[in-house]
């Protein structure tokens, strides 16, 4: 805290680069905010979410290149582009009077819009109700009526581990290939009837992943879309989806099971998942 004191007190930019999406926080950039230092950041840890335009500046949070080399040499170049032409030129720009009102903008916007929502009360409280409160209602909810619905949840999850390996596709029905180049606005259509081993819809999500295709290679997730299920023949469930393509291209799918149930905190509460 006393070398920062010193440090803060005698920087006009904050300049941060980490490697994304590497950096845990960035409390020193919080610090330096408090105290109307203007940032320079790449969009990662707190700078992804405290950045506003006209209160410091932003390296873009997507990688150019897979190889840190090439990424570190475009990042350079960006920073040093960025300094010249804008930062650098808002800084020693001054009225009559030898004040630069641009670059003390910012320093205004820095503390109006940034510095409060990065105090300790906002931790706080992002705590309470996010974590404290929930966990106390969750508590008071599983341990009431002699811990009825803990028993109730230890049951099910007990029932769903026994079967889970069993849950089978028996019929699909799918595009036939995800290597051919789908049009904007295509509807992608798929059924597939499963055996879900003994459990219901209500106890077992099934879902549709989408992922970007490019060069042979799955590069990103485009979306999840849920599939819904209608009693097929004998123990069988029947699951369909029309799903509208917002992005032209080839893409993958991959189907994913998951088990849920109104009393799991999270989804992988059960750490059960399997991809049919």
């Amino acid at each position: 805290m006393q070398l920062a004191k010193y440090l803060i007190s005698g920087v006009d930019i904050w300049l941060n680069t980490p490697t994304r999406p590497l950096e845990a926080s960035g409390t020193s950039g919080e610090k330096a905010v408090m105290n109307g230092v203007v940032n320079l950041s790449v969009l990662d840890g707190w700078w992804a979410e405290g950045y506003r335009e006209g209160a410091g500046w932003a390296l873009p949070e997507e990688r150019t290149y897979s190889n840190q080399d090439f990424q570190d040499d475009l990042d350079a170049e960006r920073i040093y582009s960025m300094l010249e032409t804008d930062i650098i030129p808002k800084f020693f720009t001054r009225n009559e009077n030898d004040i630069p009102t641009t670059w003390l903008q910012y320093i205004r916007n820095t503390i109006a819009q940034i510095a409060p929502h990065f105090t300790m009360k906002r931790m706080l409280d992002d705590y309470i109700r996010q974590f404290y409160n929930k966990l106390y209602e969750r508590h008071s909810l599983l341990s009431s009526n002699d811990f009825e619905k803990t028993k109730e949840l230890t049951e099910w999850k007990q029932r769903v581990t026994q079967a889970w390996n069993k849950i089978q596709v028996i019929s699909m029905s799918s595009p036939a290939t995800t290597k051919e180049m789908l049009s904007l606005g295509d509807t992608f259509e798929m059924s597939l009837s499963v055996d879900l081993a003994g459990l219901t819809p209500e106890e077992v999500g099934i879902e549709l992943l989408f992922a970007q295709n490019e060069n042979g290679h799955v590069s990103r997730l485009l979306s999840k879309e849920p599939l819904k299920a209608r009693k097929g023949v004998e123990q069988y469930y029947v699951y369909e989806c029309r799903v509208p393509l917002q992005k032209a291209g080839a893409v993958e799918f991959a189907i994913r099971v998951f088990p849920q149930h109104p009393l799991l905190p999270h989804r992988m509460d059960l750490r059960l998942v399997r991809f049919l």
